[in-house]
């Protein structure tokens, strides 16, 4: 894995534990060119964050076929996958992300316009 990487990783990873109840999620989605599948996860991805995450999101998209490097060193089998670095556990989804709303819980997330429970 190229050093760049290492180092980047590692500073989103020490600023995320710094960030206190206001912490970032770390995503990752690998992608294989503009395939249909491919296409259809960036789209639902980038809806979910923007419905839920507001700012609090560092989305990285990586196209397998530009940079195969990146999913070597993260053992992708399939894509799209997306990892979730950040907050712990990392988490893996595959697939075009069709519903990942309903997974919010295991992504730890809560729609701005719902009150906690009492």
């Amino acid at each position: 894995m190229p050093r760049e990487i290492i180092e980047d990783s590692s500073q989103r990873y020490e600023e995320s534990l710094r960030s206190g109840p206001n912490r970032r999620f770390v995503l990752r989605l690998y992608v294989t060119g503009a395939s249909p599948a491919s296409t259809r996860a960036i789209a639902n991805l980038r809806e979910v964050c923007s419905r839920h995450l507001d700012e609090q999101v560092d989305l990285e998209v990586i196209d397998i076929f530009q940079q195969p490097h990146v999913a070597q060193g993260d053992q992708i089998i399939a894509t799209p996958t997306l990892i979730k670095f950040l907050p712990a556990p990392m988490q893996r989804f595959i697939g075009d992300l069709a519903g990942l709303e309903n997974k919010l819980f295991g992504f730890e997330v809560r729609a701005r316009d719902v009150q906690p429970r009492k």
